[in-house]
């Protein structure tokens, strides 16, 4: 019995690296999954499902052909099914095709596109550029830079009455 979980302890890995992250072995395939960034939770799911693996198993448990099973998945999604509705890259604005991007390589395209936004002058790019909401909120309450909202009275002189 005794041999059985030293066993287990030894191919149980603490940190499991997928896709240039490390992620805690504690952790449940779909959660392991979702601090990568660039995955969220549904497509951690698909990823599971597509890949045949129990979601809610420890990721540490998984051999190392499991592994890079699972990051070849989430590398390139297109391969195993997933919907491209579930890309975060599609209709590229350079290539025009659809496809998945992780960690630094979506960072550097998100910056892209924020920059050729700024460089057009369009409206999205001078929201940006000034740091006002970009997407139609209001900003009589909100986006504030200190902590007041409202009018700020003066000392000293009394408020009319009416």
């Amino acid at each position: 019995m005794a041999k059985d979980n030293k066993a287990k302890d030894e191919e149980f890995k603490h940190m499991v690296r997928i896709a240039r992250k490390d992620v805690d072995g504690n952790k449940s395939i779909e959660n392991a999954l979702a601090d990568i960034k660039g995955v969220g939770r549904a497509l951690s799911m698909a990823i599971c499902k597509a890949a045949g693996f129990n979601a809610e198993r420890q990721i540490g448990l998984l051999s190392d052909e499991e592994v890079l099973k699972v990051e070849e998945a989430v590398k390139n999604p297109q391969k195993y099914d997933i919907p491209s509705w579930m890309l975060n890259r599609r209709n590229d604005y350079e290539t025009g095709k659809t496809f998945h991007l992780i960690e630094a390589d979506l960072s550097m395209s998100l910056r892209d596109d924020l920059n050729r936004m700024k460089k057009i002058r369009s409206y999205k790019g001078k929201r940006h550029e000034v740091g006002l909401p970009v997407r139609g909120q209001k900003t009589k309450a909100t986006f504030r830079k200190g902590s007041s909202v409202g009018v700020r009275r003066r000392r000293g002189k009394p408020m009319q009455e009416k």
